[in-house]
């Protein structure tokens, strides 16, 4: 489906005139005091999950033509696409379907979905695997032999399952610790396996072609492990989450659970790459994982435009990064729970939207995904809070907060409500800053900040957060008319990785540039 690209939309120009008339004047604090109903009008429930967008930049004016800039980008067609099942990743010619894999089993599809789209047929074989992995992980809970599971991919299949299962602690079963390794650097690895033993470890080696080069380094490295310390049956102590099934059953591996062309890396927690996700919280809470994610996808789907959390938040991304030139967003969850949240992010929005070119390879004339980067309040408040509030760059704040404690609040009398505070009083700093101050004490205020609040922190409500993410990032893409779903850029320092790993060991530095020749001759010669 071709599509107006934003910059060559009559609503782009009208957003660069309101701008400069105004947008680029505007304070937050003035908007405030001149209506009442700002919090109301700007701030809205979705499900699971709570959106104050009223500390933003942003009036009725440029939310109107904002909207106004989605439908003549087409973002509702775009939408359809996505959902019928539409081969919207066009550089791959492949459907983007990741929202298959959380759909309930009774998910109903027209006759012409079907027969175009052969979405029922997917939905089928999902439903199958689902089941099939579902029962492994609780095979895996319901034996007392097997202590620690180590998971290990890379990317996609290492950073949303970590992410989950640390956020998710709260849920899990004792008795079951789960380990992570993504890194070639053996120092992770040996880390992890000097505290284990192979009698009560399970590994999981998550790659879809089974050929990942730091995935199968550091399998093979656990394999030798396993085999050196006296470990006996591989089929018993390793399962993979792969396609690739023949490759597996030559590495010793029985056990498989595979997913689809139609999954990308940074959707894929939601199928078989969610194992470890399944083994901590079990299949009952990774059922209710999927539907908090469903019932996101049922807003996005439906809801329309103006209140629509995906679409205000993604519209939001755009205002800031094309018009008010703001080339970060930190990310700050106020939750222990979810410290891996900011990484998990920066994948799914850099990774997706970190494009130069459109869907028809054609350079573009405008930026597109900003940095993404944060760490849990109330540390970064000891970092670089002291940038967000004083420096030079302004640095829209997005906060994640938890109403209810999943401790029990009991034990930890005043923890929590002193987290609240601290966040409130950060977003309401940054807002509001210190004007009738002078000198070093001066804080310039009129910072924006989005404030994302969970009732409480559960699977329901998890999958929700992620899957608002998700559709937030695939509303940006739209708009700027990128392909959010490919990853070229990840793929050319593999290549040229394979090319320099076997000259370390020959020392042949022919054809290289002078900086890596250079560099490659520091390694290889002691003294120098």
């Amino acid at each position: 489906m071709k599509r107006l690209r934003c910059d060559q939309t009559p609503a782009w120009a009208a957003l660069k005139c309101h701008f400069d008339a105004s947008g680029q004047h505007f304070d937050v604090r003035h908007a405030f005091a001149q209506d009442t109903q700002r919090f109301e009008n700007f701030s809205q429930d979705a499900p699971h999950v709570f959106a104050d967008l009223s500390k933003n930049l942003i009036d009725a004016d440029s939310q109107a033509l904002l909207l106004a800039l989605a439908r003549q980008c087409d973002l509702e067609p775009a939408r359809d696409a996505l959902f019928s099942g539409q081969k919207i990743n066009s550089t791959e010619n492949r459907a983007v379907m990741h929202f298959l894999l959380r759909n309930p089993p009774s998910a109903h599809y027209t006759p012409a979905q079907a027969a175009i789209n052969k979405i029922a047929d997917a939905q089928a074989e999902v439903e199958v695997t689902l089941n099939a992995m579902l029962a492994y992980a609780e095979q895996v809970r319901a034996d007392t032999a097997i202590t620690d599971i180590v998971n290990i991919g890379i990317g996609g299949s290492d950073l949303g399952p970590q992410m989950a299962v640390l956020a998710l602690a709260e849920f899990a079963m004792p008795g079951k610790r789960l380990h992570f390794v993504s890194n070639i650097d053996g120092d992770e690895l040996a880390g992890v396996l000097k505290n284990l033993q192979p009698a009560s470890t399970l590994f999981l080696v998550a790659s879809k072609t089974f050929t990942t080069l730091e995935t199968m380094t550091n399998a093979h490295s656990a394999k030798a492990w396993f085999e050196a310390q006296g470990g006996r049956d591989i089929a018993l102590h390793f399962a993979a989450l792969t396609t690739n099934v023949a490759a597996a059953n030559a590495f010793g591996i029985s056990t498989t659970f595979g997913f689809w062309d139609w999954v990308g890396g940074r959707y894929s927690l939601w199928s078989a790459i969610g194992l470890p996700i399944a083994i901590a919280i079990g299949a009952a809470g990774f059922r209710e994982f999927l539907a908090g994610a469903h019932a996101m996808d049922e807003h996005f789907r439906t809801a329309p435009l103006e209140g629509n959390l995906p679409v205000r938040l993604g519209l939001l991304d755009v205002w800031y990064r094309n018009f008010h030139g703001f080339s970060s967003r930190s990310i700050a969850p106020y939750s222990s729970a979810l410290r891996r949240w900011p990484a998990y992010l920066q994948q799914l929005e850099m990774e997706s939207n970190g494009k130069r070119v459109d869907t028809d390879g054609q350079p573009l004339p405008f930026d597109t995904s900003p940095v993404l980067w944060g760490e849990p309040g109330t540390n970064g408040q000891h970092a670089y809070f002291q940038m967000l509030h004083q420096g030079t760059t302004v640095v829209p704040v997005e906060f994640v907060a938890v109403k209810k404690a999943a401790y029990a609040p009991n034990d930890l009398p005043g923890h929590h409500a002193m987290l609240l505070a601290n966040a409130l009083a950060q977003a309401q700093a940054l807002m509001r800053g210190q004007a009738d101050a002078g000198g070093h004490n001066n804080f310039p205020g009129n910072r924006p900040s989005t404030f994302l609040l969970l009732e409480q922190l559960t699977p329901a409500s998890l999958g929700a957060l992620i899957a608002l993410q998700e559709h937030r990032v695939f509303v940006s893409g739209a708009i700027w008319g990128i392909n959010s779903f490919d990853q070229w850029g990840v793929e050319l320092g593999k290549v040229l990785a394979k090319d320099i790993a076997p000259r370390l060991q020959s020392g042949d530095v022919s054809g290289l540039d002078g900086s890596t020749a250079g560099l490659l001759g520091r390694l290889l010669h002691e003294g120098s």
